[in-house]
């Protein structure tokens, strides 16, 4: 009876595992049940690893002695070898690749260049996945010359050298080291992977929780001898593919990290399910990752205008601050004003004016009681609850980081009549992110007695409205964001008017020609959604400054089609365009 290996079948949309084996001189085949899955991928991949191994020695072509199944040499760090790497990475086989595999396929797989590869990006966004997927599609005698290296706090870049010693004394040539940010001496001594065992032949993989680390290492010890794949941003496309998640509203809920919920997984666990699992993330992805590696760069010596707030415990506090009201207003004003929620004002305002329903249910609530409330919710102190006074400098360092963490993008705001005055309006690229924070406003709400005491009726109405109004300026912001990330050759932007705007125009200066966008929630199509792109002087004036119009867009929830000349477009289908 052969080995015989796990295949794949799709069928009507579903993926299946087979087994397949020669028993008797015939081909068999079976389902493969989920439950045993992992033990049976585990026991495949080890049999396979110890015939090839054995048949190495018998022919006596083994060039360089590789580290028996059974042995256990001295490491000093957490090292996977051997059967112990298909018990890792058995359980993951069945889950769809992110789009950045290739790229870490093709460094493993590549000519060495005495480069190391560095996959980073904030947690939970599927870097030990992707590493772990690879391995398991490695054929056997690359297996066995494969090692997991876990990192903790405990180890030291001794250690680690050490063990990589360890493991090319072995034969081992492909290395993959996690959570080395971890270590307090890896920016000072990085230049250790590349210099020493990925020039003498190693492929050395990193990566680590803390991204800004490796962003400091890249300038300073990893100069020019490291590859970077950063897995931070999401787009809407990777979130329906690998996930299974379908709707743009799914992706404003929920869109930002790669935790193993959705269709394709069978499970309901999401990172920004609760105001609760986000605000640890930003603590523990966000605020942490900053601090941690400023610990750990020159010696603490680069907190800069941070230190004050380091020292004084107020760092998360002022990080938070700003990832609550960063989409809109990141400004100095954001960190020193007397809190008030965006959300509210906004659909205060929207409410009054509802063509069907107007009501001024949100002027008559308790709106000092209600702030109250919600500053409890996020946990954000005014500036008086401040012992650290915060200037324009830490706000700019702040967002520095931010940036450099690919946590926030900023996208131009264009004012047609004073083209100097340009401003520009920051996004997150986690949505999920967002709109947690953004639900903590309605739970504050249902504690209003003004607001409890409506008709339910009512009231669920002005709670729909209220997240309507959020969902369609989260959606605004993905399609500018996704847009600008896949059109780098094009300048993506708002266009404002004296009265009026284009939610996003396309630039193209090379060719002299541009196009126009209105992004709406809505689900249906309205001649009133078109009125800005139908203006003669907005497209004349537009023209003058940009070029020719190409096309003249509506992205919305609804099917694609066109009014006139204008072009309908579904948001999903326009977002999974965009590549």
């Amino acid at each position: 009876m052969s080995i015989g290996g796990i295949t794949y079948k799709t069928i009507h949309g579903k993926r299946y595992a087979y087994y397949q084996w020669t028993e008797n001189g015939k081909q068999r085949s079976r389902r493969v049940k989920d439950e045993e899955f992992a033990e049976l991928a585990a026991k495949i991949a080890a049999e396979r690893a110890q015939k090839e191994s054995l048949r190495g020695v018998l022919q006596g072509m083994v060039a360089e002695p590789v580290a028996a199944y059974s042995a256990t040499p001295n490491f000093k760090t957490d090292v996977k070898i051997g059967a112990q790497l298909p018990r890792f990475f058995a359980s993951v086989m069945k889950w769809k690749k992110r789009e950045c595999f290739a790229a870490l396929h093709d460094y493993i797989y590549s000519e060495n260049n005495d480069r190391v590869l560095i996959l980073y990006g904030l947690r939970r966004t599927g870097k030990t996945t992707l590493v772990r997927q690879l391995m398991g599609e490695m054929p056997a005698e690359m297996l066995a010359k494969t090692a997991f290296v876990q990192l903790s706090s405990r180890h030291s870049l001794a250690d680690v050298n050490h063990d990589l010693k360890l493991l090319e004394s072995l034969g081992y040539r492909y290395v993959f080291i996690d959570e080395v940010t971890m270590l307090s001496d890896f920016i000072e001594g990085a230049a250790l992977f590349s210099d020493v065992f990925a020039a003498g032949g190693m492929k050395i993989v990193l990566s680590g929780t803390d991204s800004l680390g490796f962003v400091f290492s890249e300038d300073e010890q990893l100069y020019d001898r490291c590859i970077l794949l950063h897995t931070t941003f999401i787009p809407y496309r990777e979130f329906e593919n690998v996930l299974g998640v379908v709707g743009i509203d799914k992706f404003i809920e929920f869109g930002g990290t790669m935790s193993m919920g959705g269709a394709n997984y069978n499970m309901d666990k999401f990172t920004f399910a609760t105001k609760e699992s986000a605000d640890d993330y930003v603590d523990s992805a966000i605020a942490r990752n900053i601090q941690h590696s400023l610990k750990c760069y020159q010696h603490e010596g680069h907190f800069r205008s941070l230190q004050e707030l380091y020292d004084a415990g107020e760092l998360t506090n002022a990080i938070n601050r700003i990832v609550e009201d960063v989409n809109h207003r990141f400004t100095i004003e954001v960190l020193t004003r007397k809190f008030k929620s965006g959300d509210l004002r906004r659909s205060a305002q929207n409410l009054r004016r509802d063509r069907f329903k107007p009501t001024d249910i949100l002027d008559r609530v308790d709106i000092g009681a209600v702030t109250k409330r919600l500053k409890h919710i996020l946990q954000i102190r005014d500036k008086a609850e401040l012992s650290v006074g915060i200037g324009e400098a830490h706000r700019a360092e702040i967002k520095e980081y931010l940036d450099l963490l690919d946590l926030t993008c900023d996208i131009d705001v264009v004012n047609m009549s004073n083209l100097n005055a340009r401003v520009s309006r920051t996004v997150l690229s986690q949505p999920g992110l967002r709109y947690a924070q953004a639900s903590a406003l309605i739970q504050s709400l249902l504690l209003d007695e003004t607001f409890r005491n409506i008709p339910i009726a009512e009231r669920m109405s002005i709670e729909k409205r209220i997240l309507d109004e959020i969902r369609g300026r989260m959606m605004e912001e993905i399609v500018l964001l996704e847009t600008k990330m896949a059109r780098p050759d094009k300048q993506v932007f708002q266009l404002q008017f004296a009265v009026g705007e284009f939610d996003m125009v396309v630039f193209d200066l090379k060719n002299a020609c541009c196009e126009i966008y209105e992004i709406k929630h809505s689900d249906r199509a309205a001649r009133e959604q078109c009125r800005h792109l139908l203006d003669v002087k907005k497209c004349a004036d537009t023209e003058f400054r940009y070029g020719k119009i190409l096309s003249k867009n509506i992205i919305y929830r609804g099917p694609a089609g066109a009014l006139g000349n204008i072009n309908y477009l579904n948001v999903e289908d326009y977002l999974k365009g965009l590549a």
